[in-house]
């Protein structure tokens, strides 16, 4: 009996502590320290939410930047249902599926020659990705300034503005988040 009751007591005090004390700890200090991430990384215009600089969104209008495809089950950019499609190469959905993405940009814009960039056809491994390569960017950047009537070296500069380098200059890729690239449009478009 006696052990049952230190197995008990033993069993209550880490689940005060694990249970409740730790994740009120890590919480607190990560509204502390990082307010903005702990709370989703939320993209505010005029106090409303639009979307999180950390998901995807999914826009289709020739006026805006498109980003990556979306492998989420349910709708596109699902956060909880975050995943891969799995597919692999030469899976006839993901050949079908590419070649639609394809079809979708060469029809939102005919006379763009230049080769697709892949980020723009493909998903990434969590179907979330907000980010598009420079030249993913640059490969739309004739039909967003036909579409808002700006010069196109407008649009370009506006590419290179919001290009994020490589993290402390060494890992990843340079990158552009397309939602906070659209916004920065549409600030642009009101003036």
């Amino acid at each position: 009996m006696r052990e049952l009751r230190t197995a008990l007591l033993v069993l209550l005090a880490l689940t005060g502590v694990t249970g409740v004390v730790y994740p009120l700890a890590v919480t607190g200090l990560a509204q502390l320290l990082f307010p903005s991430q702990a709370n989703g990384s939320l993209v505010l215009v005029d106090g409303r939410a639009q979307g999180s600089a950390l998901i995807g969104q999914p826009f289709d209008d020739p006026r805006y930047f498109w980003g990556r495809a979306s492998a989420t089950g349910g709708f596109p950019n699902n956060a909880a249902a975050s995943s891969g499609s799995n597919l692999g190469p030469t899976n006839d959905a993901l050949v079908q599926a590419v070649s639609g993405r394809i079809e979708a940009l060469r029809a939102a814009d005919p006379g763009n020659t230049a080769p697709v960039p892949v980020d723009l056809v493909t998903a990434s491994g969590s179907g979330l990705d907000p980010h598009i390569s420079p030249a993913a960017a640059l490969f739309q950047a004739g039909r967003v300034a036909r579409e808002r009537g700006l010069e196109r070296g407008v649009v370009e500069a506006l590419i290179r503005e919001y290009t994020e380098g490589r993290w402390l200059g060494l890992l990843g890729e340079p990158r552009v988040n397309v939602l906070l690239l659209d916004l920065a449009l549409d600030r642009g478009a009101a003036r």
